[in-house]
């Protein structure tokens, strides 16, 4: 298992995203920001197209809408994420597991999977059958270029196998629940082959463009930390682990619905970020978690229908409280139906004004000279090409004792020159003129 395609994207556009370099860690000016469901009927756009294809499975299933619509908010809002209009259950008939969408009930199964019987109907996924799905994310990597990172997402095991048991959704899981102590061995059948498939889809997305997942296991919520330990997290691990052998470049972000109880667990996955739920403090998500990993979220969706200074203030909140590193703007939840534009479009806009330096009165460099440094001698013959950074990215440090400032000039121009077009230098000049000035 190889992200061969992903390699391909990577030397066409070397830029990484913001949404990558703050899953990875890198020093960033801002937090980047997207939104759960930040394309839907909240959006006027959409619910015109909507009325023209009113079928949920046409809109995500046909390549010029799913682009469309993955569009709308991008040119509306300009987010740091363009995620791609589908949905969890998209890949089922694609391994043997039809299902259909009503309006009013939601998805629904006519062959829930409940026996060994039931399993036989199961196969290896075929990619080929999701071919919309990667048109469309290709699609979306050359319309959005260096802009935004485009976004993928699965389903985890756990989540889809309850639909795939109970046949819809539901408020107890009670029919699942029970294959926990009834029929484990069918249930823990289901779960490895929704794992196998997931992760080949991952890849699939990942090679058709996608430059970040988010695995949602939006019901894992409803088991208690101790059920999730057994019935979850593992084949969410084994996910992580064989996506990590194949694509190690690409972040992986896992969001569970009322995860409180569920956060040091979570951590355990392996993955790259935690998409907090509104519910969950930030702070105390920072504080549990460490500064190790990175945090995804999480103002409360209801913030939106707030007055825009208080919604202002709760973004700059939730900022300070995860940190000045590994931290994804978001909302704790998806945006809500009846949402008013103007504030989603306030929410971007100062996301996209909110620095880093400011909101904590400091300045970068400090954060920054924790990163690999490298220093070079100020001097007016000064070989600008040994700072092409061939290790990927950090700080060149132009540091001399006493200096010139025309030779300071000559020099900064020189570099500047020979590394333009290198990702990730940050060019920090630091010493002493020869009339005792501070550079």
């Amino acid at each position: 298992m190889y992200c061969k395609q992903a390699d391909l994207w990577n030397s066409i556009g070397r830029k990484n995203p913001l949404i990558v370099q703050a899953a990875r860690g890198d020093p960033i000016s801002r937090p980047p920001a997207w939104m759960m469901r930040q394309a839907g009927r909240y959006m006027a756009v959409y619910r015109k197209l909507a009325e023209k294809y009113p079928s949920f499975r046409v809109r995500s299933e046909t390549v010029n809408l799913i682009v469309e619509i993955s569009l709308q908010p991008w040119r509306a809002f300009r987010p740091d994420g363009v995620i791609i209009f589908s949905d969890i259950l998209t890949p089922l008939p694609a391994f043997g597991v039809p299902f259909d969408i009503e309006e009013v009930k939601g998805p629904i199964i006519t062959s829930p999977i409940r026996s060994e019987e039931g399993l036989k109907a199961l196969h290896p996924i075929e990619l080929d059958k999701l071919h919309f799905v990667g048109e469309s994310l290709r699609i979306l990597r050359n319309e959005v270029e260096s802009g935004a990172a485009v976004l993928g997402f699965v389903g985890a095991p756990w989540t889809i196998a309850t639909y795939i048991v109970e046949g819809c959704t539901t408020r107890t899981y009670a029919t699942i629940k029970g294959m926990c102590h009834t029929a484990p061995h069918i249930l823990k059948g289901l779960l490895s082959h929704l794992t196998q498939a997931i992760t080949d889809y991952i890849v699939f997305q990942v090679n058709s463009g996608a430059q970040c997942i988010q695995i949602f296991d939006s019901w894992g919520g409803q088991l208690t930390p101790d059920m999730w330990e057994k019935w979850s997290k593992p084949y969410i691990t084994e996910i992580v682990s064989k996506v990590r052998k194949g694509c190690p470049q690409i972040p992986l972000v896992l969001y569970i619905n009322g995860n409180g109880g569920l956060l040091e667990r979570m951590k355990g996955t392996g993955v790259d970020v935690i998409g907090l739920d509104w519910t969950v403090d930030m702070k105390d998500g920072r504080r549990r978690l460490g500064d190790g990993i990175g945090l995804q979220g999480n103002v409360d969706p209801a913030f939106l229908f707030s007055p825009l200074p208080a919604l202002t203030e709760e973004i700059q909140r939730v900022v300070r409280c995860a940190g000045r590193r590994r931290h994804i703007l978001n909302l704790g939840h998806g945006v809500l139906v009846g949402t008013p534009e103007e504030a989603v479009a306030h929410f971007f806009d100062v996301t996209r004004e909110l620095r880093y330096d400011q909101l904590f009165g400091e300045d970068l460099a400090p954060d920054l000279a924790s990163e690999r440094l490298n220093v070079y001698p100020l001097k007016t013959g000064f070989a600008a090409g040994q700072c092409q950074n061939e290790h990927g990215g950090g700080l060149v440090q132009l540091a001399p004792p006493k200096s010139s400032l025309r030779a300071l000039n000559s020099c900064t121009e020189k570099f500047v020159g020979e590394v333009e077009g290198h990702d990730n230098i940050l060019l920090v000049v630091l010493g002493i003129s020869s009339s005792g000035t501070k550079i």
